[in-house]
């Protein structure tokens, strides 16, 4: 066979197999912390050793404005799966043991669009969008998800050894082990069972660092030697933890052959709950502040997007939803409003983000209660109800205040001048004041308006 003949041969393997990879459908692995702030991660600032989430901005985009759809755990994680604003589809706060409030059926998930795409769809972790051991609720094999293992809230007792996992709506029992491990350790052999020529969409929920927190030794006696206090060294340890389980993770992505053709985005469902966490934010978790809700978002897609790349752009996690459409080419679900955009030019080509409907958000557990973003400008807003005694914090969603209570009060800030939120400065622009107002007022009557009423009866706090 002669040199020239050879060389043809090459070339044309070469061509055909280029051709198999740009055929192939991108995978998709969208990675969650509960209850981690937006300054636990080392490429954020944080003095926590985080090498393997902190490789993600290396290899591609941080984020230093992402948001999550609400500032606590059920609803944003609805927001995350649908692209709808929490309280649209009803799921107004964290959903309490027991209670009626789910993600329900009539939804669209994006599971449920990439099934149809021809992808593979695991979940693994916490869910909190339904009761996983009542079976009159949605479990995530009935929303779109092949496999799941998961627990309905927190990993019981604690991270350690948790005894209330369900996979595939059957109850595991005791698992041995840190959850975040678990987690991946499941993540891992079911990827390894997808077709290797086959796509998938991972949604991998980390329980940590939601207490009741546990944390290998070793972690905490490496940040109790570096001088933290044990409490706080525990927790330094617990976000360690889940770094080294998705270093475990993408470990198996590259020896899977899998790391070049997946799309990879890692944040958190809502502010922290320790100052430390939230560096120069006011506000923690529940608060419509931005300690409540901006995230650290990381996002990597190799050979797709530039590497190393800080976007200042405003996202949210309600963007992921139509993002992903955009790239496999499926159209949004007729019928229904969607709050989010796609970010596919922003991060391919750098083009800047226009946003039509600003960003909202409600939660009415805590005062103020609700927040609009218009470019550098947000609004916040307070409900008020005299004829309502609605003072605890904590109390499960209260349908009639909901439903009925009014945004009354409001202030403004400049998040490019004030970050903080320190200076209301509605005196000082008048216009803009009442524009964000009218706006905030009428979007917030529409999603109340349009979140359905759970039926309460019989069920206790």
């Amino acid at each position: 066979m002669s040199i020239r003949t050879i060389l043809y041969i090459a070339v044309v393997v070469f061509l055909a197999q280029s051709s198999v990879r740009a055929d192939q459908k991108p995978n998709f692995l969208l990675i969650m912390l509960d209850d981690s702030g937006w300054t636990d991660f080392g490429s954020y600032g944080s003095k926590i050793q985080t090498p393997n989430i902190d490789k993600l901005w290396a290899e591609g985009i941080k984020f230093t404005d992402c948001h999550a759809p609400a500032p606590n755990c059920s609803p944003t994680r609805a927001g995350f799966l649908t692209g709808r604003m929490p309280s649209r589809i009803g799921v107004y706060s964290y959903i309490p043991p027991g209670h009626p409030m789910h993600l329900r059926s009539e939804e669209i998930t994006i599971a449920e669009v990439l099934k149809k795409k021809g992808y593979h769809t695991g979940h693994f972790g916490k869910w909190h969008l339904s009761q996983l051991e009542d079976p009159k609720q949605p479990h995530p094999n009935d929303q779109g998800f092949d496999h799941s293992l998961g627990t309905t809230n927190n990993a019981q007792p604690s991270h350690l050894n948790p005894v209330n996992f369900v996979r595939n709506k059957k109850k595991v029992g005791k698992v041995e082990g840190y959850s975040c491990q678990i987690v991946a350790d499941e993540f891992t052999s079911w990827m390894k069972k997808v077709p290797e020529k086959e796509p998938f969409l991972g949604v991998v929920w980390f329980h940590e660092p939601h207490s009741k927190i546990a944390s290998p030794e070793n972690l905490v006696l490496h940040y109790m030697r570096q001088g933290y206090k044990k409490k706080q060294a525990k927790y330094f340890a617990n976000i360690h933890n889940v770094d080294l389980a998705v270093g475990k993770i993408l470990k198996q992505l590259e020896q899977s052959g899998r790391s070049e053709n997946t799309f990879l985005f890692l944040t958190s469902d809502n502010g922290g709950v320790n100052a430390f966490s939230n560096q120069g934010l006011r506000g923690k978790k529940s608060f419509v502040y931005e300690g409540g809700h901006r995230e650290p978002g990381l996002l990597r897609w190799p050979g797709k997007i530039k590497t190393g790349w800080t976007s200042e752009a405003t996202v949210s996690h309600l963007d992921l939803f139509p993002t992903i459409c955009e790239i496999v080419g499926a159209q949004l679900p007729e019928g229904r409003k969607y709050d989010g955009v796609s970010l596919l030019s922003h991060i391919t080509k750098g083009t800047p983000l226009k946003r039509e409907k600003p960003l909202f958000w409600f939660f009415y557990r805590v005062k103020p209660s609700a927040a609009l973003r218009v470019g550098d400008w947000k609004l916040v807003g307070y409900l008020e109800d005299p004829k309502h005694k609605h003072t605890h914090p904590l109390t499960a969603p209260d349908m009639p205040f909901i439903k009925s209570a009014k945004l009354v009060r409001f202030e403004l800030y400049n998040l490019k001048k004030d970050r903080a939120e320190t200076q209301d400065v509605k005196e000082k622009n008048p216009e803009q004041f009442e524009a964000m107002k009218k706006q905030m007022i009428s979007l917030h009557q529409e999603v109340v308006s349009e979140g359905p009423t759970w039926d309460l009866k019989g069920w206790r706090r």
